[in-house]
């Protein structure tokens, strides 16, 4: 027998030939790149750019005589969306796409807790394979720069190092189901008031310290394979259009090689946003083969204003995602559906979510055994929310109200009443925004007949807050108030009952003017499908609440920094970054401002007592880290979590620096009096900040602080350490 040399051209060629056209993406002696370009250098022009716009109101056309199939994509970050016609935004009439619902953003993010985000994007993960979908649209990780913001309720917080802690494993944890996440949005989506035109101006300080690291972490750190672009402008440039955002720092300086997908109807150009990195467009009102990247695009290739090599780009890039994600293999993933293991998810993610606000007098956990009573009070008590919210919104297989909940807790030895209180009387509408009906005599009569129950039993549980028709894709809140004269409500329930609980479901912070006069409040978010038994669980102490806030809630909207500073919602389409790094606590620190309560926050049944803080190293050189360590001991007497939480704070700054900055954390659990020992490394991009007159990370000599916490405002320890010119000084250096 004898052996040739064959070119791989002629091999790929013949093996088509031989085997028919599936075997060229199956074959296992070719690599993904060989694949790759054998199926871009037999495919048309036309079958090209089909590939990089809408085909469907969630796919893009495949091309079939090479088997690539359709990429098929969903919302949402919190549960797969369920179906619509292909054509219009009507549900498809399917009886088989109610999905697991997932506690949303702020929610997972309270938790505080990178394993359970992993938990939770493996979860997702498996819903969207077993509803054959390709690529699913979340997670979202824009920055909270105001309260107001309608999607807060989607996103993880105001601080972006907790933001790049929880996205990292919530993308794994998808990817590795065979489904690419879908990154968004990317960049400087914080409002939606004037969505589709406002105009972000900042520094490129505050881009690269605030808004940008989730991003840039979700990248390089879990290889995220597609990215979505906002609707805004950023510096006077669409971000689908935006060169600088998506050419030169996405897939330039992070060597992102994944696909930059439009949101919804958020291309506006083909030519400029060819060129400047977008790779495919979906959502344009439009007929398809009218869409930017369709006609459009072809014309623009044949007249040379964009090259057919950019077009290559963007399909390699499509086959890329297309490869890692599975879709090709014979032995892809088949996912799973409202499993039992999901529910399990929903609601381990819900008790380590709900954050206690406030507990004077110990009043919480309540004791089943002793309460005779309690009245139940509020619209937030029957309420369901899976469906609301916009894009994010879903049919979910079942979701357990509060009211469910504590009927499935208490037994038939405690009578519980169940009063309205207040009534939803309002109703959002995508052209008009949110329309309220407000019936003053009608909401007298409710808060009466809630009144009088409260003071008939033993315990109240008000269940406030907001609802989708406020926190919702679309709008912004007008104000920081409760809708439906909830604070009247609350004032008068707590004059009548001293022991009065508040539940607030919300993904924003809200003003509490009655918080003074009501002894326990609880922050519950929407918590997903199990919400409801996760309330009654913490409520009488089966579970021991370990949530944290992961943004501030302050006294009055006046006192955020971008309403402080008169910046929000922008003028003439144009909205000035001028609280600059200056977001969240760090504003609230920096200019000494009390918040009603602060980020980090959240207390427990137990208590949590901190010691020995020490550093590794007294004193280090520029690019060297310091290892931390110290001893949390369970002082109370029920187990449960605690976050301890790491600050770092630079003394000696030659440019103004936040009073702390949020740089490690871990979440613990202990029994009664259990004794951790907890170690943290803090490597030098901890200590450093972005310098705009070099474009790069830089870490001036001088002193720095590392303060250890159970929130950002109160600190137990504190100890410090300095950083030297080594040129000058003889130091201890720990390399990281």
């Amino acid at each position: 027998m004898r052996f040739i040399k064959v070119p791989t051209v002629v091999l790929l060629f013949f093996l088509l030939a031989c085997s028919g056209q599936h075997l060229l993406v199956n074959h296992q002696n070719l690599s993904v790149d060989q694949k790759i370009d054998s199926l871009l250098s037999r495919m048309t022009l036309e079958e090209k750019i089909g590939m990089t716009h809408g085909n469907t109101k969630f796919s893009t056309a495949g091309v079939q005589r090479l088997g690539i199939p359709d990429l098929m994509m969903s919302d949402g970050p919190h549960g797969v969306r369920e179906e619509i016609k292909p054509h219009s935004w009507e549900p498809a009439g399917w009886t088989n796409d109610s999905s697991s619902y997932f506690p949303t953003g702020t929610a997972l993010s309270a938790t505080w807790n990178p394993d359970l985000a992993y938990r939770f994007g493996q979860a997702l993960g498996q819903e969207a394979r077993a509803r054959k979908k390709d690529i699913i649209l979340g997670p979202g990780i824009n920055i909270m720069r105001t309260p107001l913001c309608g999607r807060n309720f989607e996103y993880m917080g105001e601080d972006p190092y907790l933001v790049t802690r929880m996205v990292v494993p919530y993308i794994k944890g998808v990817q590795e189901q065979d489904v690419a996440a879908c990154l968004k949005h990317y960049a400087l989506n914080n409002q939606e008031f004037e969505r589709n035109q406002i105009n972000a101006k900042l520094s490129e300080r505050a881009l690269r310290e605030i808004y940008l690291p989730g991003y840039e972490a979700a990248v390089r750190d879990a290889e995220v394979l597609t990215v979505m672009s906002a609707y805004n402008k950023v510096r006077g440039f669409w971000c689908s259009e935006n060169s600088y955002l998506l050419n030169d720092i996405l897939k330039g300086e992070w060597k992102f090689s994944g696909i930059v997908i439009s949101d919804w109807a958020g291309t506006h150009s083909t030519v400029s946003a060819a060129n400047a990195g977008l790779d495919i467009e979906m959502g344009t009102n439009k007929p398809y083969n009218e869409f930017y990247f369709a006609d459009p695009l072809m014309d623009a290739v044949q007249k040379g204003e964009v090259s057919e090599k950019t077009i290559d780009d963007k399909v390699r890039r499509i086959l890329k995602v297309m490869f890692k994600s599975g879709v090709f293999k014979e032995d892809r993933a088949a996912g799973s559906f409202v499993t039992k293991e999901h529910f399990d998810v929903a609601r381990a993610v819900a008790e380590e979510a709900v954050v206690l606000l406030k507990n004077d007098n110990n009043l919480l956990p309540l004791n089943i055994k002793k309460i005779k009573s309690i009245a139940v009070i509020g619209d937030n008590a029957t309420r369901k929310h899976a469906a609301g919210g916009g894009s994010s919104g879903l049919k979910a297989l079942y979701e357990i109200t509060p009211l469910e909940g504590l009927k499935n807790k208490i037994t038939a030895n405690t009578k519980i009443e169940f009063s309205l209180g207040y009534k939803k009387t309002s109703k959002f509408t995508w052209d008009k925004g949110v329309l309220n009906s407000f019936n003053p005599e009608e909401a007298q009569k409710l808060r009466q007949e809630a009144v009088s129950a409260a003071a008939k039993s033993e315990v109240v549980i008000v269940f406030a807050g907001l609802n989708h028709d406020f926190d919702t894709e679309g709008i912004d809140r007008k104000d920081m108030v409760l809708p439906y004269e909830q604070d009247i409500l609350i004032k008068e329930i707590s004059e009548v009952n001293p022991n009065t609980v508040v539940v607030l479901i919300s993904g924003s912070p809200v003003e509490m003017p009655w918080h003074e006069k009501v002894p326990s409040i609880l922050q519950g978010w929407y918590a997903g499908m199990e919400a409801g038994n996760v309330f009654a669980d913490i409520l009488f102490g089966d579970v021991n609440p370990s949530g944290k806030l992961t943004f501030t809630f302050p006294n009055t909207l006046e006192d955020s920094p971008a309403h402080t500073l008169g910046t929000y919602p922008g003028r003439d389409l144009q909205s000035e970054y001028s609280e600059d790094i200056l977001v969240g606590y760090r504003w609230f620190d920096t200019k000494n401002i009390d918040p009603l309560f602060p980020f980090g926050h959240g207390l427990s049944y137990s208590t949590f007592e901190y010691s020995d803080l020490k550093l590794s190293k007294a004193k280090i050189g520029e690019g060297a880290g310091v290892q931390v360590s110290l001893t949390v001991k369970n002082s109370g007497n029920q187990p449960g979590y605690e976050t301890v939480q790491l600050y770092v704070q630079d003394i000696e700054s030659s440019l103004i620096r936040p009073v702390k900055e949020l740089k490690a954390f871990e979440k613990i659990y202990l029994q009664p009096n259990e004794i951790k020992n907890l170690n943290f490394k803090l490597n030098a991009s901890a200590f450093a900040f972005f310098d705009e007159m070099d474009m790069q990370w830089k870490t001036e000599p001088g002193v720095f602080k590392v303060h250890a916490g159970s929130s950002s405002r109160d600190i137990r320890l504190t100890a410090d350490f300095k950083i030297v010119n080594t040129i000058n000084d003889t130091i201890d250096i720990f390399i990281d």
